[in-house]
């Protein structure tokens, strides 16, 4: 008897999972925003591509990092703007304040070491690829990267492993 190949997910619940998680980092910036600003030992580490669509700073800063970066938002950092679709925050670079914009679309990686709490994206690709046998084979593997539009939270261990 032949099995019927499997449903396509026309509802994209995986885009959908990853929308819902990034939400988790826009209310935690929405917090740090706030007149208290991080309350106890919180911080973030926050990884995002710098060539992602809608990422803008000083183009000397973005240029030092062509592909990704991580900002860390604990003491030093002024006017933390989390909008809709992105976060604006000025941070001390050399000595020098400068001002960079971030779509949550851009963001691969936020961390919280205080609770040691991550969440890793994958950041969209910039033109789609037709899909290889050796990704499908990765998604039952616990370690490794999430697959194109899918986020997942993983352990401290995997971070440092990384």
């Amino acid at each position: 008897m032949a099995q019927d190949p499997p449903a396509q997910d026309l509802m994209r619940y995986e885009a959908m999972a990853q929308d819902a998680l990034r939400g988790v980092v826009k209310t935690a910036l929405k917090r740090a925003a706030a007149p208290v600003g991080l309350p106890g030992a919180h911080h973030f580490y926050i990884t995002f591509k710098t060539d992602a669509p809608g990422v803008s700073g000083p183009p000397d800063l973005l240029g030092k990092y062509p592909d990704e970066m991580t900002i860390v938002l604990q003491h030093q950092y002024w006017d933390l703007a989390p909008g809709e679709t992105f976060f604006s925050v000025t941070l001390q670079f050399g000595g020098q304040p400068k001002r960079l914009s971030v779509p949550y679309a851009a963001v691969t990686r936020f961390y919280d070491p205080s609770v040691q709490f991550l969440l890793q994206f994958e950041a969209p690709a910039a033109e789609a690829k037709p899909a290889e046998p050796e990704a499908k084979a990765a998604a039952t593997d616990p370690e490794a990267p999430p697959a194109d539009g899918e986020a997942k939270i993983v352990s401290l261990d995997q971070f440092r492993k990384k």
